[in-house]
C-alpha cells in the first residue's frame, strides 16, 4: 500500500477528521510538511497554510517563508504568515530557543484557527519524530507516560503522519517530484533531538538493524501499558485518598502495604506541583514525627499521626475581625454570628460550632483572630488555665487544624476557641439570665 492510501486509511480508521472539516496546515517548507501538504491536496481536503518565520537564520529564514508562500500559490491555498522575535521572547521568558518557538507557534496557530474558522491544525510529525521524542523522554526519566510518544490527536491539534517513517516520506517526495527547503541547522548536533537523529540513532541501527521498527512497535505497547497503568492508579486513588474539604488524606499503613507505594504516592502528589526529585523527601515523612512536611509552590504534604495530608498553602495572611455587637462577621475560616437572647434553662447545645456564654460576663467589642503562641484559657470544666498549644496537642489536632484555629478574645481573655471549647469563666450557670450565642459556619 502506497503512502497516500495509508494516509487516507489512517485518517478514517483513527477518526482524525473528515472531508467536511477545514484544515490549517503548519508548513515550515521542510520535507515532512511539504509531503503533508501534497497529500492533503491530492485527497481534496479544504486547507490553508500557516508559516512561522522565527528569524533565527537570517536570509535563510526569509527564503523559507518565500518558498512556503509560493507553495501555497501553487496549491491555491490561503496563506498565513508571521514573524517572531524568537530570541527576545526566549530571553524575556527564560526559555530555550526550542521552547520559545514551540510556545509562539502553537499559540499563533490556535489564534488563526479560531479567527479564520478552521476545524483542525495539522502538523507533519512522523514516526521518526515520535521515536526521537520517546528516546529523549526515556533519557530524561519522564516515566511510562513519556514513553507513549506524541499524541496523534490532542483537541484541535492532529498529527496524521505518525504512522509513516521518514524514508517513506522521502520516497513519496521523489516519486511526486516535489521540492523542499533544507534547514541546515537540522544537520548540526547543537540540539538534543538533532544529536539523537544524526549521531545516536545511526549507531543504534548499526548494532540493531530493526531498531526503527522495534521502537515504533514498542510505542504502541507502551500506550497499552500506560492505559492499564492509569486504570490501576485510578483504583488506588479511590481506595487510598480521602478528600476532606480542601485536604487530601492518605492513610500511611494502607499506602505502605500497596503493591508499589512509591509510584502510587508520586501519582497522588504530582498534580499538586511536587516533582519526582521531591518524592524521596515525601517518602521519608512516613517515618518521621507528626508535624513534619514537604512543600511545593502551592501545597504541603504533612505527616499527621496516621496519614499524609495534602493541604493547600494559604494564599493570604489571616486578619483580625472586630466584633462590636450582634450580627454576622466574615473571616478567613468562614463566618460567625452573634446573637443575644434570654436564657430559659434547658439543655445547652453540644454542637462544637455553637457556643452559649453568660451575657453578664460579656462586653463588646470582642476580637476574632487566629490563635498565637502564648495564648491560654480555662477550658470548660477546668479551674486551672491551660496553654492553647497544649490543648490542641491533647485534643489530637492535626497541623492544618492547629493552623486554622481561631479564637474569640475579650479584654485579652479568650472566651471561645472557635469550634472547640469555651472558657470555663464564661459558662452558663444556675444564675444565668441572658446569653450570648456565637455560632460558626465554614
Amino acid at each position: 500500500m502506497g503512502l497516500f492510501s495509508q494516509f487516507i486509511k489512517n485518517i478514517k480508521d483513527r477518526y482524525l477528521f473528515t472531508k467536511n472539516d477545514r484544515l490549517l496546515l503548519a508548513v515550515s517548507g521542510g520535507l515532512d510538511s511539504v509531503v503533508l501538504t501534497a497529500l492533503c491536496r491530492k485527497a481534496g481536503f479544504d486547507f490553508g497554510i500557516a508559516h512561522c518565520n522565527f528569524q533565527l537564520r537570517d536570509a535563510a529564514s526569509d527564503a523559507d517563508e518565500l518558498f512556503v508562500k509560493n507553495l501555497s500559490e501553487q496549491f491555491d491555498a490561503p496563506f498565513f504568515r508571521i514573524r517572531f522575535n524568537t530570541k527576545d521572547y526566549a530571553l524575556e521568558n527564560k526559555l530555550s530557543i526550542q521552547e520559545a518557538a514551540r510556545e509562539l507557534r502553537y499559540r499563533w496557530f490556535e489564534d488563526i484557527r479560531k479567527v479564520e474558522g478552521f476545524d483542525y491544525i495539522l502538523t507533519a510529525h512522523h514516526a521518526n519524530d515520535n521515536i526521537e521524542t520517546v528516546l529523549m523522554n526515556f533519557f530524561r526519566g519522564t516515566g511510562i507516560t513519556g514513553l507513549t510518544g506524541i499524541k496523534e490527536k490532542n483537541g484541535a491539534l492532529v498529527r496524521p503522519l505518525l504512522f509513516a517513517k521518514r524514508k517513506e516520506l522521502e520516497d513519496y517526495l521523489s516519486e511526486e517530484n516535489l521540492s523542499f527547503v533544507q534547514d541546515e541547522s537540522n544537520l548540526k548536533n547543537d540540539y538534543t533531538r538533532n544529536f539523537i537523529r544524526n549521531a545516536l540513532f545511526p549507531q543504534m541501527a548499526a548494532i540493531y538493524p530493526e531498531v526503527e521498527n522495534n521502537l515504533a512497535a514498542n510505542i504502541d505497547r507502551f500506550k497499552a501499558a500506560d492505559h492499564l497503568y492509569r486504570e490501576a492508579i485510578d483504583r488506588y486513588k479511590k481506595k487510598l485518598a480521602v478528600q476532606k474539604g480542601a485536604e487530601l488524606h492518605i492513610p500511611i499503613l494502607l499506602l505502605q502495604k500497596s503493591v508499589a507505594p512509591s509510584t502510587i504516592l508520586f501519582e497522588l502528589i504530582k498534580v499538586y506541583g511536587f516533582s519526582s526529585g521531591q518524592l524521596p523527601e515525601v517518602e521519608r515523612l512516613m517515618g518521621s514525627e507528626p508535624g513534619h512536611y514537604v512543600s511545593s509552590e502551592t501545597h504541603r504534604v504533612i505527616r499527621d499521626r496516621k496519614h499524609l495530608v495534602l493541604a493547600p498553602l494559604r494564599g493570604a495572611e489571616k486578619t483580625r475581625v472586630l466584633i462590636d455587637g450582634e450580627g454576622q462577621y466574615h473571616f478567613d475560616g468562614g463566618h460567625i454570628s452573634i446573637l443575644a437572647a434570654a436564657y430559659q434553662g434547658g439543655k445547652i447545645p453540644q454542637e462544637p460550632n455553637r457556643a452559649w456564654l453568660d451575657a453578664k460576663e460579656i462586653n463588646f467589642p470582642m476580637i476574632l483572630r487566629p490563635w498565637k503562641t502564648g495564648d491560654y484559657f480555662y477550658p470548660l470544666g477546668m479551674e486551672k488555665k491551660k496553654k492553647l498549644s497544649r490543648f490542641l496537642i491533647d485534643t489530637k489536632r492535626s497541623l492544618t487544624e492547629k493552623e486554622n484555629t481561631w479564637v474569640v478574645e475579650m479584654n485579652k481573655k479568650i472566651i471561645w476557641v472557635v469550634g472547640q471549647r469555651i472558657d470555663n469563666r464564661f459558662r452558663i450557670t444556675d444564675q444565668t439570665k441572658n446569653i450570648i450565642e456565637i455560632s460558626c459556619n465554614e
